[in-house]
């Protein structure tokens, strides 16, 4: 159900941008609480680990029952379907290795700053899913002749700018009924049940896209003759370029190229400004694009005259998982004094991340470059920290 066009109780204002000296709200950090990104380093993992894998969770994590669960096909099908777990179980899998971003990582580093959940660019994960063909469901039920889209509900159900709804998304059925595609209703990540932040029992992958697609806690599908027109499908998640106006913008569907290095050496605890040493540093990371392979990954560092010098990166890909990132690394010579290091990726399509961020009213598929901070430190006591150790542990001030 998409709900009464106003919220009870007048909650759940619209959508905007914050204000020029506005910072983040007790709101949003409630939000960033309660949803967490991939910490950097944890990049290093070719799969993710479930608790390190990013979580965004737009309404409250359902209770759900494994053993009374049901998924239903139905609407413009030819033979509805009703199916519990162990008849999903039953039928062909198969596994499949997926990077998953969400729609508004980079949202928190643009100017003005739409106000929602605070991501930097930590808004990412890969694991590997399993479960039954999208497209083999679909044939099983058979589609009418007049379908064009199917549209997933999950059982988290909440409000969002005056709606009520269930979480509700569609997809066109040259995606959703192509094998190619690699769809999936998956019951499993990394080889174990889903957890519950990630959709247990069911949940929707739908490989390339950003994550507002993969419909968790997933119910019920219904084929339809008509594009879908609800909440999640028409009013969020479009790009929209003008502060104010009606403009119903573009959808956001592929991921776009994206490059993230583990931070180097080692973090100031408040401010994770990096810390290194002089000589030969090894960096390394992850990249990944929903419009096709990684063909390059660069390195940048600033000149200190507003420049930038880039060399490429060594690009690792694995033509066993096309849906995941590629590694790549490269070693940086790093001399005592402030640097500026920046990633950028381009894929196969020729879409390359850009310099600058692309606004939009709701932040979505803000690519950015990563930029990290790192100094290096000389050796020896006069270096970060040597001074504080020489005092001995009493002068710690670690909890």
């Amino acid at each position: 159900m998409d709900g009464s066009p106003s919220a009870p109780g007048g909650v759940s204002g619209p959508g905007r941008v914050a204000g020029p000296e506005e910072g983040i709200s007790a709101e949003e950090l409630a939000l960033a609480a309660r949803n967490h990104g991939l910490p950097l380093e944890a990049l290093r993992y070719d799969v993710t680990p479930p608790g390190l894998h990013y979580v965004l969770v737009h309404y409250d994590i359902p209770a759900t029952d494994p053993d009374g669960w049901r998924l239903t096909v139905g609407g413009r099908v030819l033979r509805p379907l009703a199916l519990d777990l162990d008849a999903l179980r039953a039928r062909s899998s198969v596994t499949r290795r997926v990077t998953l971003e969400c729609a508004g990582n980079g949202r928190a580093r643009l100017t003005p700053r739409p106000v929602s959940q605070p991501w930097l660019v930590e808004a990412v994960g890969t694991a590997d899913w399993t479960g039954v063909p999208l497209a083999a469901l679909l044939a099983e039920a058979g589609t009418a002749e007049d379908a064009v889209e199917a549209v997933f509900t999950g059982a988290d159900h909440g409000v969002e700018r005056g709606v009520e709804q269930d979480y509700r998304r569609s997809l066109p059925l040259r995606v959703a009924a192509d094998p190619a595609r690699d769809v999936l209703v998956a019951y499993a990540m990394n080889g174990e049940p889903l957890p519950p932040q990630h959709g247990s029992p069911l949940r929707l992958v739908v490989p390339g896209w950003y994550g507002m697609a993969h419909v968790k806690w997933l119910h019920d599908i219904t084929v339809t003759a008509t594009p879908y027109t609800g909440f999640q499908q028409s009013v969020a998640y479009r790009i929209r370029t003008a502060a104010e106006g009606d403009d119903p913008g573009a959808p956001v569907t592929l991921i776009a190229p994206r490059a993230l290095m583990i931070p180097p050496g080692f973090p100031d605890f408040m401010s994770r400004a990096r810390v290194v040493r002089p000589g030969p540093v090894p960096l390394a990371g992850r990249a990944w694009s929903g419009h096709g392979p990684v063909a390059r990954v660069e390195i940048g560092e600033s000149d200190g005259d507003g420049g930038t010098a880039w060399t490429d990166a060594v690009l690792d890909r694995d033509p066993a998982h096309p849906w995941a990132w590629s590694s790549w690394h490269a070693t940086w010579t790093a001399t005592p004094g402030h640097h500026r290091l920046t990633v950028r990726a381009t894929d196969a399509e020729g879409h390359v991340q850009p310099l600058a961020a692309p606004w939009n009213r709701g932040g979505f598929a803000n690519n950015l470059v990563q930029r990290v901070e790192v100094f290096c430190a000389p050796e020896g006591p006069e270096g970060p920290g040597g001074a504080e150790a020489a005092k001995g542990p009493e002068a710690s001030e670690n909890p």
